[in-house]
């Protein structure tokens, strides 16, 4: 769609490829049930232009354009029986959906094809559909064509790739969020409280002769100073709503057989890492991603040799050096059953100006190490057992703790993360903050009245009531071509 044509059908496949039970590909047009009208054959040869909408019918693909021969259900006259026909080639069995204009998620007519789940099965049926009339969907068209048909504004049309993206509940219930239109209410709340302040000084800019009071002065003011409350509040929160819709990345470092690798299935619940008395197992490292209460952590475990021995060694610690410089939070391990190395103290001294949670393992163990040589060189000190998992919920909630910093919130809280977001609703409180200013220094009312018209420009832009489309081409082009 270059760029904004709505006339023709467009076509996909909307399941990830490779084997699977179930395949869909997925149609969307004003073409889309006469194209399908084509290719489906039906049990009781009814076409699917005479289907009800949210209807389901059970049926082949076929294409007329092969003549092969091929076995077909009877019809009622001849039940229980199979008859011969060469007049085409069946190409899968399928489940068809239909979900009618306007009532689809595009708002035009939409059919999705349930076919089996292989990657030649799917794209079979896609070139047939093609072939037939349709365009090869782009990326996130059919998103797109839900926010231009206007059945989504554009912040809820990004909400789709969140929910989509999403690692853990938390980031699900936050895209569901803004997809229900949380993020929208509010904005639209704003937007019309600004309207109804700027009509009333509208008609006394228009009027000057019918002054406002001072009564209603102070009413814009107060009305003003809410608007600036409720877009401050919804900036506090978008840290942590960054953090559920990116994560952090979190490294675990420590001289060999401290335990890194043992830490990290700890954390995973699941042998990940392979584990050996053998110090230095861990060569290269080693990265996943966690749920920890909500919190998508990508979790990496660095090799833990410091003097390499050959080329690969070399590598894999110039490679745990990368990573430490880059990560968010460090995760620095200590051996309990042992006193303190110069390894240890070595990295102590290389994780000064990192934010490191300590962490002192095998406390199973007889302990030989000094405590008080590591707790004046971390804020926060964890003991634990890797091996018999114990304690781990203690460093888990040590990291919630440093990653939200104390303000944890409910998961039903409302949350902003998508950083397009972020900039607009910061601009629209600075602008609603320099129309106060303004009212504060008795300005004429044409200058408060031309920040809150920027205002309500922002909020447009911010919910797509005015786009450019160079700003729709890269917001969609991040979604697979199927949504």
């Amino acid at each position: 769609m270059r760029n904004l044509d709505l006339t023709d059908t467009i076509a996909a496949i909307a399941t990830p490829v490779g084997e699977s039970g179930i395949g869909i590909v997925r149609l969307s047009g004003k073409d889309a049930l006469s194209i399908t009208d084509k290719i489906f054959l039906s049990k009781d040869n009814q076409k699917p232009s005479s289907f009800k909408t949210y209807t389901m019918h059970y049926g082949w693909i076929v294409d007329h354009r092969v003549s092969s021969v091929m076995w077909h259900v009877s019809n009622e006259n001849n039940a229980g029986h199979k008859t011969q026909d060469t007049g085409h080639r069946i190409i899968d069995e399928v489940v068809l959906t239909i979900m009618r204009s306007p009532r689809s998620f595009t708002k035009e007519d939409v059919v999705e094809i349930n076919c089996h789940g292989g990657i030649v099965a799917m794209r079979a049926i896609l070139d047939l559909v093609l072939a037939n009339g349709a365009r090869l969907a782009n990326p996130g068209e059919f998103t797109k064509r839900a926010f231009l048909n206007g059945r989504i504004d554009l912040a809820q049309a990004e909400a789709v790739l969140d929910i989509i993206r999403a690692k853990t509940d938390s980031a699900l219930c936050m895209g569901m969020q803004q997809l229900k239109g949380g993020l929208s209410n509010r904005i639209n709340a704003v937007a019309k409280a600004l309207l109804d302040v700027l009509a009333l000084m509208e008609s006394n800019i228009d009027f000057p002769d019918e002054e406002i009071g001072q009564a209603d002065l102070k009413k814009i003011r107060q009305i003003l100073g809410g608007l600036d409350n409720q877009l401050k509040d919804i900036l506090d929160n978008a840290r942590q709503g960054r953090v559920l819709r990116e994560g952090i990345s979190v490294v675990i470092c420590g001289k060999p057989n401290v335990g890194k690798s043992s830490l990290l299935n700890a954390l995973l619940k699941q042998e990940r890492s392979i584990v050996t008395p053998v110090a230095g197992t861990t060569r290269d490292t080693i990265e996943e991603i966690i749920d920890i209460k909500g919190i998508p952590i990508k979790i990496v475990d660095t090799a833990g040799i410091l003097e390499p021995r050959d080329l690969v060694e070399r590598k894999a610690v110039l490679r745990s050096k990368k990573y430490i410089h880059a990560a968010d939070l460090v995760i620095v391990l200590f051996d309990g059953s042992k006193a303190l190395s110069k390894e240890d103290e070595l990295l102590i001294r290389k994780l000064k100006n990192k934010t490191a949670i300590a962490v002192i393992n095998k406390i199973d163990l007889v302990q030989k190490l000094k405590r008080e040589k590591i707790l004046g060189k971390f804020q926060h000190l964890v003991e634990l057992s890797a091996k018999k998992a114990k304690n781990i919920d203690r460093l888990e909630d040590v990291i919630v703790d440093l990653v939200y910093k104390g303000r944890v919130r409910s998961p039903d809280s409302f949350l902003i993360s998508n950083l397009r977001h972020i900039e607009a609703v910061r601009k629209i409180e600075k602008l609603i903050a320099e129309a106060m200013n303004s009212m504060d220094n008795k300005l004429s009312l044409e200058f408060i009245a031309q920040d809150m018209k920027d205002a309500l420009s922002c909020i447009d832009e911010l919910l797509g009531k005015k786009f450019s489309e160079g700003l729709l081409d890269k917001i969609f082009s991040e979604f697979c071509i199927g949504k």
